[in-house]
């Protein structure tokens, strides 16, 4: 059900109920679950098909794979049938290979990610309950608070204090004042007070609120369809496809030409046209997406074992690349469970009065549940009969102060907590230790020198105050003025045991470990020297703010610790580390940390964080610790490491075949391999290659991070492919002038020569090692040896001749045993020049 006729912001509460079909109490259950039938999934763009048959299709999209089955359906007639029939075969049987590992891969994603779903709190038959984003329908009524984000377009019911962030929608950077009303039908979007759009995210305050619309209908739903909204590309994404494109060049060009010499040679044109595109096909590495689809998913599945979920693939090449992680220091290097020390006065004594009026704040507060709260109402329990909760301003990133207002026996207090520098701005008095008042000037220098002395030995601390408001039965913003300063609430949150070592195995990695945190910097820095830190330099948010971009980035690299820093630096901060050529992680789990995540290369939240800052993460973590972090960047450097494998071994035997086939074809009198011998052989190198995910990696593959490196696999391919086809040529000459092998013979010797070298060289490349000193997986091993064996058995079976390959004698297996044996130790000690020449990072 969705409106028609006025928006809904023009309606009044009653009207856009009635007109929903629903009621305060929210939708039944029943009734949800019809609407979401018929209106589908509340998402901005359908979720990628994983179906069955949308995979197997897109198995066969590729413009020189259809064109093939073309091909091959034109010879049925006109040519040789039953040589049709096997291309399609081996073409339908490598499609099929494709389809099951990307299927699989699927599978595995959409179970990780429906892990750390966005969720909403929805009113259901007038009970509450949490349901992700996609279920929430039109009629539903929600119950929005600090750091929830806004599931669909909605009419606000009710509201209270409501700060709302639209920048992802209005690009407005602050947050947007809310309340229920009734406005105009032309109001504009900016204007739309009474209104919460999809894609924002509440900063303070409290809602209820009527789902209007969901998905594509909302606003943001219209301005992602016009422009075609996605994922910013990642650094790998944008190397494998500007990859593609250069193999896709070069492919057509060599295809063409050698097309052209087989014509000018006068060799059948159908044959020649089949041979082209079925080298195409074998000289295309056809299977790299599928191939880093089962690697990255197969390397997700490994970080979800180590309670790391990615939320998108690619990001795993970010998250092993990663050089710079900039973490809060809260629950990270500390435990989180925050204690409450002490509770002092203006002079550092100990004054229960400061704690008790700390405890009747906390007790009463209503917004974002946070550690200080909850460690204020756990150290000790006051008697509150009597008290009544009258009114509350939320915590702020402004402000920094949280209000509420109670009253017992006709008398209304004020009580605030917050930031100490934010509490002593709304006081101008306070209380002695004897009981009585005093300016709070004349005892400020006092309160200051107390907070840096708990600040020097590392506690966090809150100020509290007071104010009497009389009869007064609500309050607002205004009214935290001329208040009276209790004291300071003192809090421990040590260390975690073992911190200093995982931040140490971290350096170890290559990725150093920078304190982003809004505590002063004393605190900071007593933080940092606990966990190892040098703190040879801290930035504060004040002397970030007059320094220019410029400056910051030439400096951001020598700092450890940012103290004092407000909200709107974080991104800052992160941006200037991007520029200075830094691949940079963030890890944060708050309502202000959006930015900050969007901004990094790779954005890290935790499973407890609030929605926002998940929505905006590409990993999550299910606990907030450094040493799981450490986990999934090995996890995510092992899968970045198997995946250049494939690219390593698959273009360099790829290129090293077109050329041995280009020089073939201008000298043989006919086909050097018939078009199914091309894909027969192309299938079966595919085999070892799908098994590549789950090989061994070397220590030194993942010490350090490494970036895509797109000359470097050139270089690699050109070098390796070209001394692959010398052994080619020098498998010709045997053949053709030591053996004198008909057609058949030579077919059948070349291609057992060619399956046999690529399943041997990949175990050679692998690894920067010696072969002996890199034991590859079990199942790269087993699949690598039986495709060879096999190769070698299939001249002599039936398949052999219903492939048109020739009985070789014994004295050619002997030939072509040591050409692959001297082939396997030109490799080798190519492989040891080569990667002598470079730096291993570089790669």
């Amino acid at each position: 059900m969705a409106y028609t006729g006025e928006p809904f912001w023009s309606l009044s509460a009653h009207e856009a109920l009635e007109r929903l079909g629903t009621s305060e109490r929210g939708l039944a259950r029943e009734e949800a679950e019809r609407r979401l039938a018929r209106s589908g999934p509340n998402l901005l763009r359908p979720e990628k098909r994983t179906d069955p048959v949308y995979l197997l299709a897109a198995q066969f999209k590729s413009p020189i794979i259809l064109i093939l089955l073309g091909a091959a359906g034109l010879s049925l007639f006109l040519h040789d049938p039953t040589d049709a029939l096997i291309i399609l075969a081996i073409v339908l049987l490598s499609g099929l290979l494709g389809f099951w590992q990307e299927r699989s891969a699927a599978s595995a994603v959409k179970g990780l990610v429906s892990l750390v779903k966005r969720k909403a709190r929805v009113l259901r038959d007038g009970r509450e309950a949490e349901l992700p984003f996609d279920e929430v329908v039109p009629g539903d009524v929600v119950s929005l608070s600090a750091g929830a984000g806004v599931p669909g377009d909605c009419l606000i019911l009710e509201s209270k204090d409501l700060f709302v962030s639209e920048a992802a929608l209005t690009g407005e950077t602050f947050p947007v004042e809310k309340a229920a009303g009734i406005l105009k039908p032309e109001a504009p979007l900016g204007q739309r007070t009474n209104s919460l759009f999809l894609g924002s995210d509440v900063v303070s305050g409290t809602a209820r609120a009527l789902v209007s619309r969901t998905g594509r209908e909302t606003a943001f739903g219209q301005v992602s369809e016009r422009l075609r909204l996605r994922a910013p590309e990642t650094e790998f994404e944008r190397g494998v496809r500007r990859f593609g494109y250069f193999l896709m060049e070069v492919t057509l060009v060599m295809v063409l030409a050698i097309f052209a010499f087989n014509v000018v040679q006068k060799k059948p044109v159908l044959d020649s046209f089949l041979f082209s595109l079925a080298l195409a096909v074998g000289l295309t590495p056809q299977l790299l997406p599928a191939i880093i689809s089962v690697n990255l998913s197969h390397g997700a599945r490994r970080m979800a074992g180590e309670k790391v979920i990615v939320k998108r693939l690619a990001s795993i090449e970010n998250f092993g690349s990663m050089e710079v992680l900039c973490s809060d220091k809260t629950g990270t290097l500390t435990e989180g469970l925050v204690r409450v020390h002490s509770a002092v006065d203006a002079a550092g004594a100990d004054k229960e009065r400061v704690l008790f009026l700390a405890y009747l704040n906390a007790f009463f507060e209503m917004g974002f549940p946070g550690p200080i709260d909850e460690a204020i109402r756990a150290s000790r329990e006051f008697d509150l009969t009597g008290w009544v909760k009258l009114d509350e301003v939320p915590y702020d990133f402004v402000r920094k102060r949280l209000s509420i207002l109670a009253a017992r026996a006709g008398a209304n207090l004020m009580v605030t907590k917050g930031a100490l520098a934010s509490v002593l701005a709304v006081c101008s008095r306070a209380e002695d230790p004897a009981g009585g008042v005093a300016p709070l000037a004349a005892v400020r220098g006092r309160i200051e020198a107390l907070y840096d002395q708990l600040s020097q030995k590392g506690w966090r601390t809150i100020g509290v105050a007071f104010k009497d408001l009389g009869s007064q039965a609500s309050m607002s913003k205004q009214d935290e003025a001329e208040m009276t300063f209790a004291g300071i609430v003192v809090l421990d949150d040590p260390a975690k045991p073992g911190v200093a070592e995982t931040i140490q195995r971290l350096r170890g990695l290559g990725l150093d470990l920078k304190i982003v945190t809004g505590d002063n910097r004393l605190v900071a820095a007593h933080v940092g020297q606990a966990v190892g830190l040098s703190g040879r330099r801290i930035l504060s948010g004040a002397e970030l703010g007059r320094m220019s971009d410029e400056a910051l980035i030439r400096l951001v690299r020598e700092i450890e610790i940012f103290a004092e820093v407000e909200p709107n630096q974080k991104e800052r901060i992160i941006l200037a580390l991007k520029k200075s050529g830094c691949v940079v992680g963030y890890l944060g789990d708050g309502i202000n940390d959006a930015p900050a995540l969007h901004a990094a290369d790779v954005g890290i939240s935790v499973d407890q964080a609030v929605d926002v800052a998940k929505a905006a993460a590409d990993i999550v973590l299910l606990h907030k610790d450094l040493g799981v972090l450490a986990q999934g960047v090995l996890e995510g450097r092992r899968t970045f490491a198997n995946t250049l494998k494939y690219v390593f071994m698959a273009t360099s035997a790829n290129f090293g075949n077109m050329f041995s086939m280009a020089g073939a074809s201008l000298f043989l009198p006919f086909l050097p391999l018939l078009p199914k011998q091309i894909l027969l052989t192309n299938l079966m190198t595919d085999f070892p290659e799908m098994a590549i995910a789950a090989d061994r990696v070397d220590p030194e593959m993942i010490e350090r991070p490494r970036r895509w490196n797109i000359r470097f696999i050139r270089n690699f391919m050109m070098l390796f492919g070209a001394l692959s086809s010398v052994f080619d040529y020098a498998t010709f000459g045997v053949l053709l002038l030591i053996l004198r092998a008909d057609p058949a013979q030579f077919r059948a010797g070349w291609f057992v020569e060619s399956v046999v070298s690529a399943c041997l060289i990949a175990l050679v490349l692998r690894s920067r090692k010696p072969f002996p000193r890199s034991r590859p997986g079990r199942q790269l091993l087993a699949a690598s040896l039986l495709i060879a064996a096999a190769a070698v058995l299939i001249p002599f079976t039936p398949l052999g001749s219903l492939f048109g390959f020739g009985r070789l004698p014994i004295s050619f297996l002997a030939a072509l045993a040591a050409i692959v044996a001297a082939c396997l130790a030109a490799m080798e000690l190519a492989k040891r020049a080569f990667f002598r020449r470079i730096r291993p990072e570089s790669s």
